[in-house]
């Protein structure tokens, strides 16, 4: 099962250039998806006003070289590492998560375009698909804040919860769909595929309603944030509250949170 490719099996009922322009038709919605909330809740606009204001309260000038680096502190560790997260668990839950879906997303448009890949990328796409789910279950379940400090149900649903949902739908379906393949049993391998798509459909499709461009701002706000350390700006803010106080009332998260 690891090591076989589902989408090969595939293109025996459904031709690869069907698979091929559904996997470009993704891309797209992703793009589009990211634009037209840059350009409907005007992040891009926010992004740089606030720069300028940051930049016009900083003490010093932050010179080329220091920007440089900057950036690549930014990437080794906000990006690359989550340095954000406070909890242990947390950080290592969205690393699992991060890491699983780029393995997932690159080895997926490598075995579409290329159905006799290599066993090596197969392997790799349930790997990502395991890492997904492995992560992101854990978070669902038992780190979330509503649940594991305001004790609300972990079945409890709100729009935010869409990137998520399709994400971990996605790769509990390419799972479950590739196991069965692996079994011959040819009318569940075709629900299951079907349903997959259905999920994956959901996750690039739904870009505007969901948390899926978040992580392209993300990696800039850090950034930002970063330079107004080094210019002196963000001198001028308040101290952060302790970061186990919930929007400043008496009730604290556990401390493992």
């Amino acid at each position: 099962m690891f090591t076989n490719n589902p989408f090969a099996e595939i293109s025996a009922s459904i031709p690869s250039s069907v698979m091929q322009t559904y996997v470009v038709v993704m891309i797209f919605l992703v793009v589009a998806g990211t634009l037209f909330e840059v350009a409907h809740k005007k992040s891009a606009t926010y992004f740089f006003d606030n720069w300028r204001k940051s930049q016009s309260k900083g003490s010093k000038q932050v010179g080329g070289g220091e920007m440089a680096a900057v950036a690549i502190k930014t990437v080794c560790l906000d990006v690359l590492t989550s340095a954000e997260f406070c909890s242990a668990r947390r950080r290592i839950a969205h690393l699992l998560t991060m890491y699983g879906f780029v393995i997932y997303a690159i080895t997926t448009a490598i075995m579409v375009f290329s159905p006799l890949g290599s066993a090596m990328t197969a392997l790799l796409w349930h790997l990502g698909a395991l890492m997904i789910c492995g992560g992101g279950y854990w978070f669902w379940f038992f780190i979330r804040a509503d649940v594991a400090a305001e004790g609300n149900s972990p079945f409890r649903v709100m729009r935010a919860d869409l990137f998520i949902l399709s994400l971990l739908a996605s790769a509990t379906l390419a799972l479950i769909w590739s196991f069965v393949q692996s079994w011959g049993v040819s009318t569940w391998s075709n629900v299951f595929f079907w349903l997959y798509i259905l999920a994956t459909t959901v996750l690039f499709g739904s870009v505007p309603w969901s948390k899926f461009a978040h992580m392209f701002f993300k990696p800039a706000a850090a950034f930002q944030k970063r330079v107004a350390e080094a210019d002196g700006s963000r001198d001028n803010l308040p101290a952060p509250a302790d970061k186990r106080e919930v929007f400043g009332s008496a009730r604290r998260l556990p401390e493992n949170y």
